[in-house]
């Protein structure tokens, strides 16, 4: 979408990060958590965007967001089956593969 997080116009990015004071931005918990002063926060939370996702990465997030999957390993897909009492995932589509018979 676009190059920089602070690029994106409906970001919270720009107040994070520079810790610039925003009248429609409230400090979540979260960011509040990562430092005990607004200059402290700012700097851990830049740090937070210097990683740099691999295509890998990029595509299972956008296969998660597409399907409305959770986006996780299998214990943790498992403890939201467990909460919703329902199947998560991405289901095999198509016909189930024919077993292969050993003959010997």
């Amino acid at each position: 979408m676009v190059e920089s997080p602070g690029d994106y116009p409906w970001s919270s990015h720009g107040a994070n990060a520079a810790a610039a004071s925003n009248p429609i931005v409230t400090p979540h918990p979260l960011y509040l958590a990562l430092g005990k002063n607004s200059r402290q926060r700012a700097s851990r939370y830049r740090e937070s965007f210097r990683e740099v996702l691999d295509g890998e990465q990029i595509n299972e997030i956008r296969a998660s967001v597409q399907t409305g999957t959770p986006l996780g390993n299998t214990c943790f897909k498992s403890e939201i089956e467990q909460l919703l009492g329902v199947k998560v995932g991405q289901a095999r589509r198509g016909r189930p593969s024919k077993r292969k018979v050993v003959v010997g």
